[in-house]
């Protein structure tokens, strides 16, 4: 019964990261970045001037870099999108993890066979 009890155990712990999965808010892949330009001063000769911050989300779209300019309350939002994906991706390798454990419980495996040797085939 070690067995059964371990699986319960495990399977209560998927459940448990599945509802933590279900809580997440919005989702979104990528990256947020923030810049900051700095440039001559028009105004003053020899000075530099910095402009921004700029907010901008960059991801993967079928191999090519998107970016797109977000507003700075947009930039928040996003955020967070990013940080849940994130935790998300975490929440989902564990539940993989877990079920590898929870399926190699409770099947049957093929059985191995015993490796034959050289001296099997009369070779030595």
């Amino acid at each position: 019964m070690k067995i059964a009890g371990s699986v319960r155990l495990l399977r209560r712990r998927h459940r448990a990261l599945a509802a933590r999965l279900g809580r997440l808010g919005p989702v979104l892949h990528g990256t947020l970045i923030v810049r900051t330009v700095r440039r001559q001063d028009p105004h003053a000769p020899g000075r530099t001037r910095a402009y921004g911050p700029y907010y901008q989300w960059t991801w993967k779209h079928e191999g090519k870099t998107v970016t797109v300019n977000l507003s700075a309350s947009q930039a928040g939002a996003y955020r967070q999108a990013i940080a849940n994906h994130r935790e998300a991706e975490r929440l989902l390798r564990q539940m993989r993890e877990i079920s590898l454990q929870i399926l190699e419980a409770t099947t049957i495996a093929v059985k191995r066979r015993k490796l034959k040797t050289p001296l099997d085939f009369g070779l030595s």
